[in-house]
């Protein structure tokens, strides 16, 4: 049987589902475990993938959280390695993307890496080292009133240079469009140079294959989760993974159901339109109130509900609606507020019957499974790019899970969720 090819790691747990889900297109059973699994590895899969809940936090936590995981990963046998974060390049200047990749490299003892970010599928794109999402430079995309991590700069190279003691340069999509070989020798030119950190362009799918291609060797890859979606394939044809590689089984899971929305993106608000103009029950949560009043009401709500019609409770709110908030309150507080409640809110749903959860917002996705005691999931059929049902067990229930980072999805997204559970 094949062992662990690939570990990976992601800054939170929405971004490991994408990443997880994005790598069982292949049909190989993936393995997510949450957080720095406690015990040592058994039970592994050939792709790993181990989900922090780091994507904001001090880098000194953060890195010594990646650290922690990757000894884990090389306990279950991997040899290569994928540091993952958002396909929006969440960070601050004082962020722990660049630091985490440089504590990865010292320890794996490997003097470069390449940085990717680009998603096509989602329509993020990166060109002349610029992250776009669709025709929109980040910088001026929604991304740029994000609650916790605003981005107000569109280049890559400039967001990551603070971050990191070694140098930063950029492989273009010209030399990306001439095939794997050229982006070896850019590689090993800037190796030449010194330049351990390398952004590279990609604008479409044949461009991540060839990045892929080129790169699949490297101890330590970091980027988005699309990057990852060639390496089943070529991890096959070089002979390190089995032709006959273990499936994923889908689970028979009931029918009721929640959906928790903490996510303030632009595509999570209008999901939560789209959803709630269906007339599916629903609450809204005003952190002013939720302060004052604590969660008695909107727990008492849920217990009334039938969980057959899938209530949502939301916490999702435009843009000068959190700022007003952020304001009487604090970022912080508020953050922590919205996680507690929603996480106890799928706490007692599944104490009433839910055995499917659908979660938005990566935050959010955090807490609710960290409430939920779940260590490790499976992964199961698609909702939308980046987004598949998870499986798994809480107190002893069967649950399906669907942890949606904020602007992924259509906007059907909640009603179509469960329909797909049910076909696929």
């Amino acid at each position: 049987m094949t062992g662990t090819i690939l570990g990976c790691i992601a800054d939170d747990f929405t971004g490991a589902t994408d990443l997880a889900g994005l790598l069982a297109r292949s049909g190989v059973r993936i393995s997510l475990r949450i957080g720095i699994p406690q015990s040592p590895p058994t039970d592994t899969s050939p792709f790993e993938v181990i989900a922090l809940k780091s994507r904001t936090a001090p880098v000194a936590d953060a890195v010594a959280e990646a650290r922690a995981a990757l000894v884990w990963l090389q306990a279950a046998g991997a040899q290569r390695f994928f540091w993952k974060y958002c396909s929006t390049f969440d960070s601050t200047p004082e962020g722990n993307i660049g630091p985490v990749a440089e504590a990865l490299m010292a320890e794996l003892g490997c003097d470069q890496t390449i940085y990717c970010p680009a998603f096509p599928e989602n329509k993020r794109t990166v060109f002349m080292g610029n992250l776009f999402v669709g025709q929109q430079p980040l910088s001026e995309s929604p991304m740029k009133d994000h609650p916790l991590t605003p981005m107000r700069d569109s280049n890559l190279m400039r967001l990551l240079e603070p971050q990191v003691k070694r140098s930063v340069g950029l492989i273009d999509r010209l030399s990306v469009a001439r095939g794997p070989e050229t982006v070896r020798n850019a590689l090993s030119d800037h190796k030449a140079n010194d330049v351990a950190h390398v952004v590279i362009d990609a604008v479409a799918d044949a461009d991540l294959e060839v990045i892929a291609h080129a790169c699949r060797d490297l101890p330590l890859i970091t980027g988005g989760s699309a990057l990852t979606m060639p390496l089943p394939a070529l991890y096959l044809a070089d002979g390190l993974l089995a032709a006959d590689a273990p499936k994923t089984a889908k689970p028979t899971v009931a029918q009721e159901t929640i959906v928790l929305s903490g996510s303030c993106s632009a595509m999570t608000n209008a999901q939560v339109a789209a959803y709630r103009a269906t007339g599916a029950p629903s609450y809204k949560l005003d952190p002013l109130t939720l302060a004052e009043t604590g969660q008695s009401p909107v727990l008492t709500w849920l217990a009334a509900q039938d969980l057959t019609q899938a209530p949502l409770i939301y916490a999702t709110a435009d843009p000068a609606s959190v700022t007003a908030a952020q304001q009487a309150l604090g970022a912080t507080d508020i953050g922590a507020l919205i996680e507690d409640t929603l996480a106890n809110c799928a706490i007692a749903a599944r104490d009433a019957g839910a055995r499917r959860i659908i979660v938005a917002g990566g935050e959010t996705s955090g807490a609710v499974t960290k409430a939920l005691g779940v260590a490790q999931l499976d992964i199961g059929a698609e909702i939308a790019p980046g987004v598949p049902w998870i499986f798994c067990t809480s107190d002893g229930h069967q649950m399906a899970l669907a942890l949606k980072s904020g602007n992924f999805g259509d906007e059907d997204f909640f009603s179509a969720a469960p329909v797909i559970l049910d076909t696929q």
